[in-house]
């Protein structure tokens, strides 16, 4: 277990490495200059001249980046030029709703991914199926911005049962804070849910046409203990999977819906970043987005050898 956890967390480290070659080199490459947009139109050159001087934008770009290495071996993710604060500190006050926004929607996909992908799978070709996956590739097309408009017109406008953008004021407590984002957590959930129905169903329909699967029937077990205890243990390796990369490309991909929702989160920074050229925050949050994406994959590898006894053995 021990050889499995360094050979993964070695991976890791290069894939992070990789990702802050590109963040950096991709981030230069942008047309315009964050100094003419933090100066404004009455500054002259001489000002961005020297503003550039003064974080560090007039050195070579191979300088830039090995001091922007150095930082982040001392855990510093860079200073906003914009934000005048740490980067790791503009993220930690913009986690919070992008946190809760990506567990709620996971917790609505899976609830809704995975019956729809076992009742699709059970009465394979009946009407439930062609229903079910009609709705996930329905799910799958559907542009979140749109659905997100829809819904805010629907049950914010014309209902009033809930509020069409924002995160409530401070101080509010975890039920308020949830009740602000279930609008944008049902849009995300319901896209996302799409992809865990097909996995859920397609894993379910291997593992129905395997002999154990049978030979359960045939002893006479009640077909709900054959579906829950033979068929849908084993087929939770994908399930896991699947679930691991939405909470992954959610906390990465809110981008659209905290937009359209107006939610003060990670990814509403994003965008003010990248308009504005602030360089460390654009490279800070990738960087710690990838870095969730590693880890969340770990972590799915260690689920693994708990869900699956043979990979434990093969992970000795």
């Amino acid at each position: 277990m021990l050889r499995f956890l360094v050979g993964r967390l070695a991976g890791a480290a290069v894939v992070l490495a990789l990702v802050a070659v590109l963040v950096f080199a991709l981030t230069r490459l942008a047309s315009g200059d964050p100094m003419a947009l933090l100066l404004g139109d009455q500054a002259t050159a001489a000002d961005i001249a020297q503003a550039r001087v003064q974080y560090g934008l007039d050195k070579p770009l191979l300088t830039q980046f090995t001091l922007w290495l150095g930082e982040l071996a001392h855990g510093n993710l860079g200073q906003s030029i914009f934000l005048q604060r740490p980067v790791a500190q503009a993220l930690l006050e913009r986690a919070e709703p992008t946190l809760f926004l990506a567990l709620f929607a996971v917790g609505i996909a899976a609830l809704i991914g995975i019956p729809c992908g076992m009742a699709a799978a059970i009465w394979r070709g009946s009407a439930a199926d062609q229903a079910v996956s009609s709705v996930a590739m329905l799910g799958a097309s559907v542009p979140s911005f749109w659905l997100g408009l829809i819904l805010i017109q629907l049950f914010a406008v014309h209902l009033g049962w809930f509020p069409a953008s924002g995160y409530g004021d401070p101080g509010m407590g975890l039920g308020a804070r949830l009740y602000h984002l279930a609008l944008p957590a049902t849009v995300l959930g319901l896209l996302n849910s799409a992809l865990i129905i097909r996995f859920t169903r397609a894993s379910m329909l291997d593992i129905l046409g395997e002999d154990y699967v049978r030979t359960a029937r045939a002893k006479g077990l009640p077909e709900r203990v054959v579906m829950v205890k033979h068929v849908l243990r084993n087929a939770l390796v994908p399930i896991i999977t699947v679930i691991g990369l939405t909470v992954a490309l959610m906390i990465g991909g809110t981008v659209v819906t905290e937009t359209v929702f107006n939610l003060p989160g990670v990814g509403n920074l994003v965008v003010r970043a990248v308009l504005r050229r602030d360089y460390p925050v654009i490279q800070g949050t990738l960087l710690v987005i990838a870095a969730i994406y590693v880890f969340i994959n770990l972590l799915i590898d260690l689920l693994y050898t708990l869900v699956d006894p043979r990979i434990r053995l093969e992970a000795q």
